[in-house]
């Protein structure tokens, strides 16, 4: 059955927010929404997260899911806000305590702070094969680790949503250096992501324009990535990907939100506790990264 799919773009973060809904239906998911942020003022904003609910409001839809594909550190999450106007559970992988594990050593568990446990902060927690109803259709979970170990693809109908493990294909595929990443785990992703059948649509997280295209693009096919990914499609050998993903990822500098962002959407995007001044304080760990 084919799915309904509205996208939307966030040029502050190159970030592109779905909204994958069953016409008939009209029950719908939003996929990986933004909070505005300002890092020279620290001021957050709710205009990305709007233009979802208008989308919504003009389109009758009703949100069952506010999924999250995995904790991001290019942006942080409108998912709380979301949740507040629609009541819909925020929803990730269940691996997500492998993240929090791994940036424990920066960022623990602060209960003085209003820092939870990541298993209190999230709705609902899926795992690999979880089924989730939506209208007629069913959104599928895949476990696609290897960028994070809580990376999930959302399989809806003819559509697929696989956060930052695929790119376009002239742009490749997910870096795999942040603390629990793994090159090997990625290709093995990629591999189930791209055994869908050849019509299924992808669609991407991030889209930066690869050199040579003008303009911005999140949508693709199994088909379109197993013949033209520049870094893995058909034929390309797992030794030969894990080297050139591991060497390239050496190179990379770190995404300039990465400190603000993970802080905020292990927690599901809430963001931290005021301190006794009323004032709300993110925290920037010193010479770690």
């Amino acid at each position: 059955m084919n799915a309904s799919v509205e996208s939307f773009f966030h040029a502050d973060t190159n970030t592109i927010s779905h909204v994958v809904s069953d016409p008939d239906t009209r029950e719908c998911a939003l996929i990986d929404s933004v909070l505005d942020f300002d890092t020279a003022s620290g001021s957050t904003g709710t205009t990305a997260a709007d233009q979802l609910m208008a989308y919504v409001t003009e389109s009758g839809l009703h949100v069952s899911y506010i999924l999250e594909t995995h904790v991001h550190a290019d942006h942080l999450s409108a998912a709380p806000y979301l949740r507040t106007l629609t009541g819909a559970p925020v929803v990730i992988g269940n691996r997500i305590e492998d993240v929090e594990a791994a940036f424990a050593p920066v960022f623990p568990v602060d209960l003085s702070r209003g820092i939870e446990p990541v298993s209190s902060c999230f709705d609902q927690l899926v795992s690999d094969g979880d089924e989730l109803p939506l209208g007629n259709l069913t959104i599928r979970v895949l476990s696609t680790p290897g960028h994070t170990p809580a990376c999930s693809t959302y399989v809806a109908g003819d559509a697929a949503f696989v956060g930052d493990t695929l790119f376009m294909p002239d742009f490749g595929t997910a870096r795999t250096d942040f603390p629990g990443g793994s090159a090997p785990q990625l290709y093995s992703s990629i591999q189930r992501i791209l055994a869908l059948p050849e019509s299924t649509r992808l669609f991407m997280c991030h889209d930066y324009k690869a050199p040579g295209r003008d303009e911005f693009a999140w949508e693709t096919t199994v088909a379109e990535q197993r013949a033209k990914n520049i870094h893995i499609k058909d034929g390309t050998a797992e030794q030969d990907f894990v080297e050139f993903r591991t060497e390239r990822d050496k190179k990379l500098a770190v995404p300039k939100l990465l400190l603000p962002s993970v802080q905020v959407n292990l927690r599901a995007g809430n963001l931290p506790k005021a301190a006794q001044n009323g004032v709300q304080y993110l925290r920037i760990p010193l010479n770690q990264f």
